[in-house]
């Protein structure tokens, strides 16, 4: 096991509450992330440095690319939508989980273009988070399927090995990371990675070329990657406690982006990472996949 080098840099101190869902776009050679409690899209452009940011009406927890151009799908806190880029337009497909506490997590599309994402308990007392959640699945044609695995109280680290015949996943409460066989329907599920003897949690995650799983670890500042037997063979860490999600951007994929949160951290945690809440990058040895996009179609027209 290596630790790859320096820490990674801040390419945008962004100040993100809680910065999630990094996804890179090779048709515009752009990154695209949400600031969840901000309801707040992201976009950067690393060729230019130009910044954009879109206000939702509601929490934005994670989001796919479209086919469509111009279009990304998102997974709102409690409703799933098409949000066109030029105008704002939004149109609801459909609510998740109403009448839970719940509300949308993590999420990734699929080789088949399908969008596959989980939910998060949010208590009303305030009190222990509760497997109550699940994870679900987004069909071209709108259809929504709850997948058959075990319930969850913060859904993470949605993935699919390079030939998409494995999905990984997590509930980060339970500081493990599982794998199952992916198709139509999820086989059996396995321990693919234990963090259980650490302070940290596992976050959001993406998959390389060799079928290397990189997992961004809250709590310990640090993105490691796995090799597809589940075996940790590098660490890079990050001058920011609280990383979130990995993402392969760059015009030849190989430029790790990770974005980090604020979220939680005291004043003098504060003072001892100013860069939490930041984008960072570094360069890597390895290259990552193009983003899956969703094969949903769009409505012709939308409500702003």
């Amino acid at each position: 096991m290596s630790t790859a080098g320096a820490a990674m840099q801040a390419v945008l101190e962004a100040r993100n509450t809680l910065g999630e869902g990094i996804v890179w776009c090779d048709r515009a050679q752009a990154l695209y992330w949400t600031d969840i409690h901000a309801a707040t899209l992201w976009r950067h452009t690393p060729s230019n440095g130009e910044t954009r940011q879109w206000s939702l009406p509601e929490r934005l927890a994670s989001f796919a690319l479209c086919e469509a151009d111009g279009w990304l799908l998102l997974a709102l806190a409690s409703k799933l939508a098409f949000f066109r880029l030029d105008d704002g337009a939004l149109h609801t497909i459909r609510e998740v989980e109403p009448g839970l506490p719940t509300r949308c997590n993590d999420g990734a599309c699929d080789r088949q273009g399908r969008f596959v994402f989980g939910t998060l308990h949010e208590p009303v007392d305030g009190g222990q988070k509760r497997p109550i959640g699940g994870f679900w699945r987004l069909h071209a044609d709108l259809s929504l399927e709850r997948l058959p695995l075990e319930g969850v109280a913060i859904s993470n680290s949605l993935a699919f090995s390079p030939d998409g015949g494995t999905m990984y996943y997590c509930d980060s409460l339970t500081r493990t990371i599982r794998c199952c066989g992916y198709g139509d329907a999820p086989g059996p599920s396995r321990l693919f990675a234990d963090l259980r003897d650490t302070v940290g949690e596992p976050d959001g995650s993406c998959v390389d070329t060799d079928g290397g799983l990189w997992n961004a670890q809250w709590g310990l500042g640090r993105v490691v990657r796995y090799r597809a037997d589940g075996r940790m063979d590098r660490i890079l860490p990050l001058p920011s406690s609280q990383p979130t999600r990995p993402a392969f951007g760059g015009a030849a994929l190989d430029t790790l982006y990770v974005t980090s949160a604020r979220d939680g951290l005291d004043a003098a945690t504060l003072a001892r990472e100013p860069l939490a809440g930041a984008l960072f990058a570094a360069c890597v040895d390895v290259r990552g996949l193009p983003e899956p996009r969703f094969a949903g179609v769009p409505p012709a027209g939308g409500t702003p």
